[in-house]
């Protein structure tokens, strides 16, 4: 946010307690006139889709980050990410978001990071200021999210798809798949860097942002 202060209104998206990506994309946009571009990490992303879904002439450009864009399986595979997703819901209401943070981290960044206090604590503490009434209606949006598929092909803004190298979460070959759905579309992969690329990389993610962003 600093650095981009410089060169444009930067605005951080708060979805309050939307409990659906339709519902998200709306709050991002509540107060916003004109046209914008749109950095977005992880279920960002999905609601980043959402937006332009609604109202493309609007977007200038897109950078997505460590996200994906496919509903929810079906069969095994989804009730699978359902229970491990709402195994996480419990401990967040039974023990608190720090607890269910720490469980939720670690296969979120890279491995060699896990013992990095400085980046896992602020990592832990962002979620601690949530509630788990919020993270219960996040998870729901996630289990509903729409698929985004037809979306990437309309796509025809500039686009930065971004990765960490060891995002197990969201793999470099799931963004292989969107950057070549999105004509035009730069990928750009992190080195040594997990899911958390924001976070993790904070320089090198800021400077791929602002190549993209001068560039619109």
């Amino acid at each position: 946010m600093e650095r981009f202060s410089a060169i444009a209104s930067v605005r951080v998206a708060d979805y309050g307690a939307s409990d659906s990506m339709q519902a998200m994309a709306t709050a991002a946009l509540r107060g916003i006139g004109g046209r914008f571009a749109i950095a977005a990490h992880s279920m960002g992303g999905r609601v980043a889709f959402e937006i332009y879904r609604g109202a493309p002439e609007r977007v200038t450009g897109l950078a997505l980050l460590d996200t994906a864009y496919r509903g929810k399986p079906a069969g095994e595979a989804g009730e699978l990410e359902r229970a491990s997703r709402m195994e996480l819901v419990e401990i967040a209401e039974n023990e608190g978001m720090r607890a269910m943070a720490r469980h939720w981290i670690r296969n979120m960044v890279h491995p060699e990071r896990l013992e990095d206090r400085a980046l896992v604590d602020t990592i832990i503490e962002m979620f601690a200021r949530k509630t788990p009434e919020t993270y219960r209606a996040q998870i729901n949006a996630l289990l509903n999210r729409p698929d985004a598929t037809p979306v990437l092909a309309s796509i025809r803004c500039p686009t930065l798809v971004m990765c960490g190298r060891e995002d197990t979460w969201s793999p470099v070959a799931q963004h292989e798949e969107i950057a070549s759905r999105i004509g035009g579309s730069k990928l750009k992969i992190i080195e040594r860097c997990g899911h958390m690329a924001p976070m993790e990389k904070p320089e090198e993610v800021t400077a791929a942002l602002e190549e993209w962003f001068v560039a619109l």
